[in-house]
């Protein structure tokens, strides 16, 4: 889909305003943030299998975090925005907007994916 129209039909008005429209919804808000089911998460636009629930964790920070992505499932882009140096995570496949990562999180990769929930659709295994 290229058409921003074709993303409104799809979407409901939260999702494009976050995948779209680089929006964030509120923390602690989000259906996926407490899923501990074994399974995977995808984008919520396209479908594109993004994390494992393996690499799922609870950050405290209100949003679904993780310690690492799928191979090739995320795409990386420096954002300036809110008067801070971010690293915005986008969908490889489409280019939705999926929220941002860290260097502070646990475990060999040392970082945390703080994804909005909205953006995503659990599978479970």
């Amino acid at each position: 889909m290229n058409d921003e129209l074709e993303w409104k039909a799809k979407l409901t008005p939260e999702q494009y305003r976050v995948l779209r429209e680089k929006g964030t919804e509120r923390p602690f808000s989000g259906e996926l943030l407490h899923v501990k089911d074994p399974g995977r998460f995808a984008c919520a636009a396209c479908g594109n299998m993004l994390f494992s629930s393996d690499t799922k964790f609870d950050s405290g920070t209100g949003w679904p975090s993780f310690e690492d992505a799928l191979p090739g499932a995320v795409s990386y882009h420096r954002d300036m925005s809110h008067g801070m140096i971010r690293t915005e995570v986008t969908c490889s496949k489409c280019g939705s907007h999926l929220g941002h990562v860290f260097d502070d999180g646990p475990g060999d990769s040392g970082r945390r994916y703080c994804i909005n929930s909205v953006c995503l659709n659990f599978e479970k295994s």
